[in-house]
């Protein structure tokens, strides 16, 4: 039996503001069904994951903590 890729990292948070995991950048969505979806849509999935992650997560991005600031 063929193992199915993940992404997962084991740093399991959702970021409120994006919705998205921290460790993976996937949607709770994704996340729930990732064992149901075909390999070939994990895939595509797994190969926008990086992009995704730079936009929420990035100094540049409207999600990102301003430089200084603690929460």
């Amino acid at each position: 039996m063929t193992r199915v890729s993940s992404p997962c990292i084991r740093v399991c948070t959702l970021d409120a503001e994006t919705g998205l995991c921290e460790g993976c950048g996937r949607t709770r969505e994704e996340i729930t069904r990732w064992y149901r979806i075909p390999e070939e849509e994990r895939q595509q999935i797994m190969a926008e994951l990086p992009e995704r992650m730079r936009q929420a997560f990035s100094l540049e991005s409207p999600f990102a903590p301003e430089p200084g600031k603690a929460d």
